[in-house]
């Protein structure tokens, strides 16, 4: 899954990484260290700009809502347990495939956090159940220091208890498309523990790479099953993986020291 991330990349750097033409410099974030569920984050989209008058789409920074609230919801209480979607069955399911079809949009991150659980922790959260408490974070991140693109859905939902010139009647949410862990082994792995991204968690936000970025973002590609060729995951051995602070776990802390590589898992974890 991703239920926690890095983003420490400005608008500037983003644009030129992105070919980005356009940003509401009052959209512009701060570094976020601690992304967590519910937050605003900045997603990357194609979509045409509201006075421009002839469709053509524009690739934007947006400012969004991490937790995809349905358009036909009732309400956008459930929108913190929707902040993942499967590649396995988005084309599918109610809440995400109008988006899959027509709203699609890239999360730009530095990486992304997950605890490493055991074998049989994994096997119950595998299966859905309750699974014991969190342990050692680990930071998974491009080896190559790029931007790790995770591919990512959006949609608008209208409060109807909200005249239409309220600044909260429109509200626009994403959701991070998850697949399977890599089996294979890490670009780079920590001396102790883990070895592939699968030894850490059974799920991974899906990377999609630079020659697949335009592909996904035009929203005249509706074909379901052109679309969901676009899902395979990347090449093996892209990533690399390394232990820090528990800190991470408190979602108050935030800063550059939460990506700070530790030497060897803290005291106390699995490994």
């Amino acid at each position: 899954m991703c239920g926690r991330y890095a983003a420490g990349r400005g608008p500037e750097e983003l644009a030129g990484v992105f070919e980005i033409r356009r940003w509401d410099p009052e959209e512009t974030l701060e570094p976020d260290y601690n992304v967590a569920p519910t937050k605003e984050v900045h997603v990357i989209l194609d979509r045409p700009l509201k006075d421009a008058g002839d469709g053509t789409p524009v690739r934007q920074l947006r400012k969004l809502r991490w937790g995809l609230v349905p358009s036909w919801a009732k309400s956008p209480e459930g929108a913190a347990r929707m902040i993942n979607a499967r590649a396995e069955t988005v084309h599918e399911k109610p809440s995400y495939r109008r988006a899959f079809a027509a709203r699609r949009c890239v999360v730009p991150a530095d990486g992304y956090y997950e605890w490493v659980t055991g074998t049989q922790e994994r096997e119950l959260e595998v299966e859905g159940r309750r699974k014991r408490p969190r342990k050692q974070p680990y930071f998974v991140t491009p080896a190559d220091g790029s931007v790790f693109a995770m591919a990512g859905l959006y949609e608008f939902w209208r409060d109807r208890t909200l005249p239409d010139d309220h600044p909260r009647a429109w509200w626009v949410t994403c959701s991070v498309i998850t697949t399977e862990a890599e089996s294979t082994p890490l670009a780079v792995a920590p001396a102790e523990g883990p070895g592939s991204l699968a030894e850490i968690h059974p799920r991974m936000p899906l990377m999609l790479t630079p020659d697949r970025w335009d592909a996904w973002l035009d929203p005249a590609r509706t074909d379901p099953d052109d679309l969901r060729a676009l899902l395979t995951p990347p090449p093996p051995g892209l990533m690399r993986a390394y232990p820090v602070s528990t800190a991470v776990s408190n979602v108050r802390n935030n800063g550059p020291e939460l990506l700070k590589e530790l030497p060897a898992p803290e005291e106390g974890t699995l490994f």
